[in-house]
């Protein structure tokens, strides 16, 4: 367990260097992780797992055969490590609940009875087990209940794991039947590719999560690019011009600069006129969307936010009207705009263009 001082404040953060792989390895040894789910997190936590040398089984319900191709495509062998669902809860000693939030209701049946004194049941988000009054979802007393929660998606958790990083997660332990739900939840924590673990409760991670999806991370940010393109494209300024400005350069540029040394940085390595300009207005935004973020925790809290999840995303049409609200979204003028802007992109930089990016810190380095 290291102490890290987060601005003043020391939290508890578990690092590899402490809970080493051999070390998780040797936890788990006797363990078989089914993966109950292979559509979202399902294979970037299946497969880091299986590569770090742990077994583990997939759980996926023949009824959505575009998520059984996908495992099948991965490598996973029907009858040997791929399943239905009541298959693998029933050979899993950690059965890991993957299926989309609004789906694990409907499962739970064939999950409970086949957990078994001693097994853990693993999650990777708080809302079935905060929201039980919903979700009706209860797990009986003998048995352990944890959470590892990486901070990204399935997809980034993979793809930084295959380059040799990690996404942060968070974990908590719900329910400690066995005394040793804090060594599993560690051990899968590093197994999946953490970063580095950090403990949370199975309340906070989902009202931090839910805040956060529908806040800064997706919802704020979508809704933020939007008016600005749209005010720049009322002006006059082409499609070109108000994409590169609104999205290109901060995702090409300015947010990378923000991942490496902070926002602080970003700021003293951008000209005079731009640190200028965003001092004074970022109180002016903060001030304009306080009361909103305010609201949201408001209705997460409560279950508001929940409830309209369960209802909307449970309907048997809900996969035909997410592609049509997000057809909108990608064929709207702004998204066709971005797409074009991806395609001009360079394939890779030129050499002394890579050298010359390696000079640009400590100096102002754009407009």
């Amino acid at each position: 367990m290291a102490i890290i001082d987060f601005g003043g404040v020391k939290e508890e953060v578990i690092t590899r260097e402490e809970f080493p792989m051999e070390k998780a390895r040797e936890v788990l040894k006797n363990e078989v992780i089914a993966i109950i789910g292979y559509g979202v997190q399902g294979p970037g936590q299946a497969l880091n797992l299986k590569d770090n040398g742990f077994k583990v089984i997939i759980g996926q319900s023949k009824q959505f055969p575009e998520d059984w191709q996908r495992a099948v495509n991965d490598g996973w062998k029907p009858g040997v490590d791929l399943f239905e669902i009541d298959e693998a809860a029933k050979r899993g000693t950690v059965i890991e609940m993957l299926v989309a939030d609004a789906a694990q209701p409907k499962i739970w049946p064939v999950i409970k009875k086949n957990l078994k004194p001693g097994k853990a049941l693993y999650f990777s988000h708080g809302f079935s087990i905060v929201y039980k009054d919903q979700t009706k979802i209860i797990p009986p007393p003998d048995v352990d209940v944890i959470m590892v929660a990486p901070k990204g998606s399935g997809t980034s958790l993979r793809r930084n794991f295959l380059s040799g990083a990690g996404i942060n997660a968070s974990f908590a332990i719900y329910q400690d039947a066995t005394g040793r739900a804090r060594e599993r939840c560690l051990a899968l924590g590093i197994g999946i590719g953490a970063g580095y673990l950090f403990p949370t409760t199975f309340e906070k991670e989902v009202y931090s999560d839910l805040v956060g999806e529908r806040g800064v991370l997706m919802g704020a940010l979508a809704g933020i690019m939007e008016a600005q393109y749209e005010v720049l494209r009322k002006h006059g300024h082409s499609p070109s011009e108000a994409f590169n400005e609104t999205v290109e350069e901060l995702t090409e540029s300015l947010i990378k600069l923000v991942a490496e040394n902070g926002m602080d940085w970003m700021y003293a390595n951008c000209s005079a006129t731009a640190q200028r300009g965003a001092l004074d207005w970022k109180p002016k935004f903060k001030k304009a969307v306080m009361p909103l973020f305010e609201r949201l925790y408001e209705r997460v809290a409560s279950g508001a936010e929940t409830r309209r999840v369960l209802r909307t995303t449970g309907r048997p049409d809900y996969k035909q009207q997410l592609a049509r609200e997000l057809a909108e979204m990608g064929n709207s003028e702004m998204w066709l705009a971005g797409k074009a802007t991806r395609a001009l992109r360079p394939k890779e930089p030129q050499k002394a263009d890579v050298k010359a990016a390696r000079g640009t810190a400590g100096r102002q380095i754009t407009n």
